[in-house]
């Protein structure tokens, strides 16, 4: 067991920020992450294995990252997956050397944001695979998610993987995307405020152009097909509400489908040790309430980066300098630095704009349920369809704590990070309830699953004490 003044979950943009800048103020900085590498998703470091790296602009500020960590002198627990916390903190994670418990008075939570899943048809076949499941595959790893792709659900995000796919000699059968044109037109004044990161996204439109990639604004995969696999997939239109409109329907070949619906905050370890929450759609969704330094309502408990509100990458590094600096305030420690945080803060609002007008665009509709047939399967751990779901509505389900206890929907693996979204929206489509009155999946350890036998180590039963019987 080690004693830190601050220990950081994540080691992203977020994350490492927060360690680099602590650091740099005198504090003792562990930091854990479940990759072999420092960078996050974004700055995701290849794998040892991939002898041939192609030049990558995100990969050149990963390794900036992990080198000014390194150098940090912060102590970097990778390979280590957090399956428990208690208030205080203990955090207790598993690594290559078996369990390690690490304590601190101070928490930073960089954990970064989960993908966004709505069901369709044929969406569990083998090669149907997340979108930000096929950014790990290509750069970590410089692996095609298939060889004619078709990459779906709403928002930016679709672009950049179809984007990375051609660039790797893949070929995108087609882009299909939810959200109307005239939403990124109403997104037009914080784009503009970023006119870098616009160029950046005209690029990997551009790249689709030149590949002659069919692009399919305000529409959605109806079904997948195939019996060992993807095969084919079914496109419709939509309405400006996501719901399926007319019977005009386009079957396009493919043999892989890259699904995804915008990313939500990871907020399993927030919820975990009881701090507050509010639902912020533009932002993901549920976030934690937190203060002008991102503390959250839990004394000594911080968030940062995507956590705290999908704003994207550019804005992290800002979110963690910040947490750093209300990690050393409550410390005592550093001396005056309410000038330096109001500086940073208002920097991170503004840099979040974009991040956070982008991450509204992927954000679905409650109505979008209706994409979700009444055969599909919703949660994928317990094997519960649409029509299951919704019989147990009817029958009085309201929240997703309902729904868990009467079906076990969410008890799976996953945790409901999976299924919770889209079975709260069939909630609020059948009841008219709000997201707030829904709630969310609870939070419980172990937060991911865990071998049983890497938290018990080796044992001998006929070690084990066995106390005495308790006199008569």
């Amino acid at each position: 067991m080690s004693d830190y003044d601050l220990i950081v979950l994540g080691a992203g943009p977020a994350g490492a920020a927060a360690a680099i800048k602590a650091r740099r103020l005198g504090l003792r900085v562990a930091v854990i992450d479940e990759a072999p590498a420092a960078g996050g998703q974004v700055y995701r470091a290849p794998s040892p294995a991939l002898t041939i790296a192609r030049p990558d602009a995100d990969r050149a500020k990963g390794d900036d990252v992990r080198a000014r960590l390194a150098a940090s002198g912060t102590v970097l627990y990778a390979n280590h997956r957090v399956w428990s916390l208690t208030p205080g903190f203990s955090v207790i994670s598993i690594g290559p050397d078996g369990p390690l418990t690490l304590e601190a008075s101070n928490l930073i939570v960089a954990a970064g944001a989960i993908e966004r899943h709505i069901p369709v048809s044929g969406w569990t076949l083998p090669g149907v695979i997340g979108v930000a499941g096929a950014t790990v595959l290509l750069k970590a790893h410089g692996v095609l998610p298939g060889r004619r792709v078709v990459v779906a659900g709403s928002g930016p995000l679709l672009l950049l993987v179809a984007s990375k796919i051609i660039a790797a000699g893949g070929e995108v059968a087609a882009v299909v995307d939810a959200a109307p044109r005239t939403g990124w037109l109403a997104r037009a004044g914080a784009m503009l405020a970023r006119p870098d990161l616009m160029a950046k996204g005209s690029g990997w439109l551009l790249a689709l152009l030149k590949a002659r990639v069919p692009i399919h604004s305000g529409a959605a995969i109806r079904a997948i097909h195939g019996t060992d696999g993807v095969e084919s997939v079914t496109i419709g239109r939509v309405d400006r509400d996501w719901r399926p409109v007319g019977a005009a329907e386009r079957r396009v070949p493919a043999d892989a489908v890259c699904l995804g619906f915008g990313l939500l905050p990871s907020t399993e370890v927030t919820r975990l040790l009881g701090a507050e929450h509010r639902y912020e759609p533009e932002l993901g969704g549920w976030i934690p309430a937190v203060d002008a330094s991102l503390q959250t309502s839990v004394p000594g408990l911080f968030v940062a980066g995507d956590g705290a509100g999908v704003r994207g990458a550019d804005a992290a590094p800002l979110s963690g300098e910040l947490a750093a600096l209300g990690v050393i305030s409550r410390l005592g420690r550093g001396g005056d630095l309410a000038g330096e945080a109001t500086k940073i803060e208002a920097e991170w609002h503004k840099s979040g704009r974009f991040g956070g007008a982008m991450s509204a665009l992927a954000v679905p509709p409650p109505a979008a349920a209706a994409m979700i047939a009444a055969g599909t399967t919703v949660c994928r751990c317990e094997g519960l369809s649409r029509a299951a779901l919704d019989a147990a509505i009817v029958a009085g389900a309201r929240t997703l704590a309902d729904l868990k206890a009467t079906t076990r929907c969410g008890m799976g693996p996953c945790g409901g990070r999976v299924c919770g979204e889209a079975a709260a929206m069939l909630i609020a489509v059948a009841t008219g309830w709000d997201r707030e009155a829904i709630g969310q999946p609870s939070a419980r350890p172990p937060l991911r699953p865990v071998p049983l036998a890497a938290i018990t180590g080796a044992f001998d039963y006929d070690d084990l004490p066995i106390p005495a019987p308790a006199p008569l």
